[in-house]
């Protein structure tokens, strides 16, 4: 089984040293009744990322809303 869940970018936070950054997102709740959808059974969640690879921290906008699909990892 998969669960999938809608997250939005609220902020990135970037080291002094710009080694890394921290990207912080927030589930989508509202705005849309797909979002309505989703998160009747799932009605919140947060997630930090720590990213010390410079490829990836242009894939994250502040603002911008992201799919998360969960799955088991065997």
């Amino acid at each position: 089984m998969t669960v999938r869940a809608k997250f939005r970018c609220d902020h990135i936070n970037k080291a002094d040293d710009d080694s890394y950054r921290t990207v912080n997102l927030f589930a989508v709740t509202d705005d849309s009744p797909e979002n309505k959808s989703w998160s009747k059974y799932t009605p919140g969640g947060q997630l930090s990322m720590h990213i010390s690879n410079p490829d990836a921290f242009s894939q994250f906008e502040t603002g911008k809303e992201y799919f998360i699909d969960i799955t088991p990892a065997n």
